[in-house]
């Protein structure tokens, strides 16, 4: 079976998924590409490709007609499934509960770097400043996050211990251990003004896009702050860049972006209370491994004619 791995990530992250694999599994015949181009002269041949959804763009499985299985390398499908030359009967997978840990953490580091004001400190360290001014704290603070999965039912604890409240916004109204409120996605408007820190967890689906908009933003307080780990297509970027300038919230951390690698040209780069991370809120040291693992037990399913069995299967009907 021949697997093409495409990933546009440095080394040595990107030869991770191939090291471990390799010796384990002589039965397939893995490479890895890390441009489209080379990626496109090997997928006529390929049966299985694993690659970040965003990555590829839909067009890509025009050219794949040998194609079994997809095992996406991150949470989420889009990219992949959206496609309308994705063969019907092409196995589609995905990489989930490996998540939680780095993306929690990641909310953190966000969430204190405005509560502490952490750019004007790097600003104060290149000016040779020595300026004492008071932080805020999270502690007292309240959190909402927009998507209840795994993932926030990971964070939701680790800001309780933080003293924090934790509101969610979900689907359904309904109770959830951990969160001391839940508002339905109807409802987000309502939840807006109750929050110190919003945190965007949910997937990109048909429903979810441009779900954060004028109407969400402009029911923000303009103290609170904006934190998407989620996918740059749930955030109306435009109205984002409207309600900053209006001040009609205190900042954003985006992680995730419409376009990626973020333009050059787009103004977010350079607002003053914005910061970018060009989308690491998942990726640690082990994630090739960890990611690695999942496929080989999906694969082992694969091989006994049991793809029903296979991780993290979406549902292609």
């Amino acid at each position: 079976m021949n697997v093409l791995i495409f990933l546009t990530h440095p080394e040595p992250t990107r030869s991770g998924y191939e090291k471990y694999l390799k010796p384990r599994h002589p039965e397939l015949s893995i490479t890895t590409v890390s441009t489209r181009d080379e990626a496109l002269k090997l997928a006529p041949e390929a049966g299985i490709l694993m690659a970040f959804g965003q990555q590829l763009k839909k067009d890509f499985f025009q050219h794949t007609p040998k194609l079994n299985w997809v095992f996406s390398l991150g949470i989420g499908t889009d990219g992949i499934t959206d496609s309308p030359w994705l063969g019907k009967d092409v196995i589609v997978t995905a990489v989930r509960g490996i998540h939680g840990e780095p993306i929690s953490e990641m909310a953190f580091l966000q969430m204190l770097a405005f509560a502490r004001d952490f750019r004007r400190i790097e600003r104060q360290r290149v000016e040779k400043a020595w300026n004492r001014f008071p932080g805020t704290l999270l502690h007292g603070k309240t959190v909402g996050i927009l998507g209840v999965g795994a993932i926030a039912e990971g964070l939701a604890p680790r800001c309780k211990a933080f003293g924090m409240r934790v509101i969610g916004i979900s689907r359904t109204d309904r109770p959830i251990p951990g969160f001391d409120k839940i508002y339905s996605r109807a409802d987000i408007v309502h939840a807006m003004p109750e929050l110190d820190y919003f945190v965007m967890l949910v997937p990109l689906e048909a429903d979810t896009r441009n779900f954060v908009n004028d109407a969400v933003l402009s029911a923000m307080k303009p103290t609170a702050f904006l934190i998407n780990l989620a996918r740059g297509g749930v955030l109306d970027e435009d109205a984002l860049i409207r309600a900053l300038n209006d001040k009609k919230l205190a900042g954003a951390a985006l992680d995730a972006l419409a376009t990626e690698p973020l333009p050059a040209a787009s103004p977010l780069w350079t607002m003053p209370n914005v910061i970018i991370t060009p989308h690491l809120g998942g990726y640690y040291d082990n994630y090739p491994r960890d990611a690695a693992m999942q496929f080989e037990k999906s694969w082992e399913f694969y091989k006994a004619g049991k793809p029903e069995l296979m991780l993290n299967r979406e549902r292609r009907d």
